[in-house]
């Protein structure tokens, strides 16, 4: 549903308004079901680089004479424009739009940093497309110390910071309503539907926002009088499985009672695992970009170890002030969930690919995960000495005491770094 479509009178309710504190939200009890919609998606990635057409109609589609749009910008929207909409046709509607081509592999790119914001947040992520995701989020709550609606908050601020895109989060008790309440958000908003209040946000609805109801279906359920959801939640089942069938009835029904059964299931195959950092400000510092690659790369290692998987290939990648990126890689002899040998290669490929130019973000990635048991390469180097227990015994402490209990020195204030520096890599 596009934004604001038949929305009830009172739907300002459910909507969390920018400058409202955490308290005057609606309550997100019971609320664990998150669907995150990135806004006019590939015509914003665009924009990035273009910000003087912002405010102008954009549309990103090829050349040829049988393209389609891909995406437009909310301007161009206004005109009637939408994705999969033949180019010729959204010339005719608005003339005076901007075209762009689109950027190979740039899309997956973004996408892929997205959901490693949602992946820190909690391993129920189920991708829907580049650019939406469901998060079943209520085993995180107690971790990350926060509620529903605070971590849908977070992530409309990190995407926003770290990549430049704006997303609608819906807050929901299940999948359904949280992808309606996402698309009502649009664009740029969050809407969070109480558990208590589920059936007053859904039975005001058209019949046209339940899942599986095509033009046909609606017109269909219109001449039995059924115009709203909550008209099929009163309509007896008996009767919506004669018109319907049994299938499609008990299904729409179940909807319009506000129940939808089904889990969010995350992509089960683990491809990589990487950490991205933003910085503040644009840094130009080769130090304080070595110390930061240190950083992501403890967070990755650790994170390979507490999963019990080891990577071979390491890659890095640079966001530069104009939103310009680079990635670059390396594959090893063999697995690693070393910190050290991370960090490494992490800064080995910053020396010899980083361009110069203020960096906007460091992101530090390990590709190519098997399990720590499948066999190694055999070395013929001199032993080294055992960091990788030193790192498992860092982890020990850091489960015991907090995060901060064990860190390289050069990750320490200054006040408090030491001296000799020799062994903290």
């Amino acid at each position: 549903m596009g934004a604001n479509a038949g929305l009830p009178a009172d739907f300002a309710r459910f909507r969390v308004e920018q400058t409202a504190p955490p308290e005057a939200w609606p309550d997100d009890t019971g609320c664990g079901v998150l669907h995150v919609d990135m806004d006019a998606f590939f015509a914003a990635v665009e924009l990035r680089t273009r910000p003087e057409l912002v405010d102008r109609p954009v549309i990103v589609a090829g050349a040829g004479p049988r393209s389609v749009v891909l995406s437009a910008n909310y301007p161009a929207r206004k005109y009637g424009v939408h994705s999969a909409m033949p180019v010729g046709a959204a010339r005719r509607l608005c003339p005076q739009a901007v075209y762009l081509p689109p950027t190979r592999g740039l899309y997956a790119e973004v996408s892929r940093g997205v959901l490693a914001i949602f992946a820190e947040l909690t391993p129920l992520v189920e991708p829907l497309s580049l650019d939406e995701a469901f998060l079943d989020v209520s085993g995180a709550l107690r971790r990350l110390h926060s509620t529903p609606a605070g971590l849908g908050a977070l992530i409309r601020q990190r995407v926003a910071a770290e990549h430049g895109i704006a997303c609608s989060v819906g807050v929901a008790p299940v999948k359904f309503i949280a992808k309606l309440a996402s698309g009502m958000a649009k664009p740029d908003g969050m809407v969070v539907v109480p558990a208590e209040h589920t059936l007053d946000f859904l039975h005001p609805l058209p019949v046209s926002a339940l899942w599986g109801v095509g033009k046909r279906t609606e017109a269909h359920l219109r001449q039995l009088g059924l115009d709203t959801i909550g008209d099929i939640a009163g309509a007896p089942l008996p009767r919506l499985r004669r018109s319907l069938g049994t299938a499609l009835g008990d299904h729409l029904h179940e909807l319009a009672a506000g129940r939808d059964e089904r889990p969010v299931v995350p992509d089960a195959q683990e491809k990589s695992l990487g950490a991205e950092h933003t910085f503040d400000v644009d840094q130009h510092d080769r130090r304080a970009l070595e110390r930061e690659l240190l950083r992501l790369s403890e967070r990755v290692a650790a994170g390979l170890r507490a999963k019990g998987l080891r990577g071979r290939t390491v890659s890095i990648k640079i966001r530069f002030a104009d939103f310009r990126t680079i990635t670059r890689a390396r594959t090893l002899l063999s697995g690693t969930d070393t910190a050290r040998e991370i960090h490494a290669t992490a800064v080995s490929l910053l020396t010899e690919h980083g361009a110069t130019g203020a960096v906007r973000l460091l992101g530090v990635r390990v590709e190519g995960l098997s399990g720590e048991a499948e066999g190694e390469q055999l070395s013929f180097e001199p032993d080294e000495p055992r960091w990788r227990h030193a790192e498992v015994a860092a982890d020990v402490a850091r489960s015991r005491f907090g995060a901060a209990a064990v860190r390289p020195a050069s990750l320490l204030p200054p006040d408090r770094a030491v001296e000799n520096r020799s062994d903290s890599y």
